[in-house]
Formats: C-alpha cells, structure tokens, sequence
C-alpha cells in the first residue's frame, strides 16, 4: 500500500505530487493493468520479444544520431 505522511504546514498540492510519484514509481497501476486479464504463456513471449526489437531499434537509432 503506497501511502506518504503529509505534515501540518505542507502544502496539500505538494503532498498530492509527492503522492502520484510515488504511486508512479511503485508500479501499482502498472501491476493491475497486467492482472486485468489473462495472456496466455504464448502471446506474453511473443509480447516480450517485439517489445525487445522496438527497444533495441530505438537504442541503435539514439547511437546513430550521438555518432554524427
């Protein structure tokens, strides 16, 4: 459970950013977005894969561009 301790003075739109990025950070959304259903062992490799070739293509083309 993510929860932050907001002081006496503190300011409450602080308090909520401090919230929201710790909430970010902890990946609870992000875990209840990948329970929300069931992906087949199958598709999840598949998944991963493509995810793998999008993120390399996009690391060979930030190094090309540092390079010239």
């Amino acid at each position: 459970m993510v929860g932050i301790t907001v002081s006496e003075n503190e300011n409450i739109d602080k308090a909520l950013k401090r919230f929201k990025k710790k909430y970010e950070r902890s990946g609870v959304l992000k875990e209840f977005k990948k329970r929300a259903f069931f992906v087949k062992p199958s598709v999840e490799k598949r998944m991963e894969g493509i995810k793998a070739k999008r993120r390399a293509s996009r690391d060979q083309a930030m190094r090309d561009r540092k390079s010239s």
